[in-house]
């Protein structure tokens, strides 16, 4: 089990402005190392409960939420990432657990029992959680990440564009899962987390960027339209 504590700040620019700021960070920063041209690809599953609790209270600005997820990078992966994100002040902890492919597809499917066989408390406490709450798969959302490190302060720079999503197939290893955009695709997300301080060259960067700080969910862009009409 991994768990992060960090603070993130996210932006909306354009593409134009993220090939910009991506020639410039690679001079400066690590590359991730699943980097290609256009980034790697990254595809969630989105948890919720029955009242769609998650969604409404990212929506409400609630300070104290979480968000449930299983992610994975390619559809022929063999495992998937458990994560769970809680919000606390100004602060982001998440925790993840490595799956095995079986077991995430079991999970996909409802049956939480699958987490009792880690023997990580995370596990434990993903089970007693969804089935307290009633979680079920709501969506999936693919898109394309750019990824830059720097070692101080473990800051990691992300820019996420080509966002899709759907409601109707929640099986995150088919290869032909059929989504919609989501978001402009001349749009990008960009977002920098970090612990500790920011270094000034990051700093300089967010007063290039130009753009007031927001608060963007790539699970609420792919639910957005749905759930305000399922009340």
């Amino acid at each position: 089990m991994n768990e992060v504590l960090r603070q993130e700040k996210k932006f909306l620019i354009s593409v134009e402005q993220m090939y910009q700021y991506s020639q410039y960070l690679q001079e400066i920063m690590i590359q991730d190392p699943h980097n290609g041209a256009e980034g790697y690809t990254v595809r969630s599953l989105y948890f919720d409960t029955l009242e769609n609790r998650d969604f409404m209270e990212k929506e409400d600005g609630v300070e104290l939420r979480r968000k449930i997820r299983l992610r994975c990078y390619q559809p022929t992966d063999d495992f998937a990432m458990l994560e769970m994100k809680q919000k606390q002040g100004a602060m982001q902890k998440k925790r993840s657990l490595r799956m095995r492919r079986d077991d995430a597809g079991q999970l996909v499917q409802g049956d939480y029992k699958v987490l009792l066989r880690y023997d990580e408390e995370f596990a434990r406490k993903c089970y007693a959680l969804m089935n307290m709450y009633c979680y079920l798969p709501r969506a999936v959302v693919e898109y394309r990440r750019k990824a830059f490190i720097a070692r101080e302060n473990k800051i990691r720079i992300t820019f996420d564009h080509q966002i899709r999503a759907t409601e109707s197939n929640m099986d995150i290893f088919s290869a032909q899962l059929v989504q919609n955009t989501v978001l402009d695709p001349y749009l990008t997300v960009f977002e920098v987390k970090y612990n500790g301080f920011l270094l000034s060259y990051i700093k300089d960067l967010l007063q290039i960027c130009d753009r007031s700080e927001l608060s963007v969910s790539k699970y609420c862009l792919s639910r957005s339209v749905s759930t305000h009409y399922s009340f």
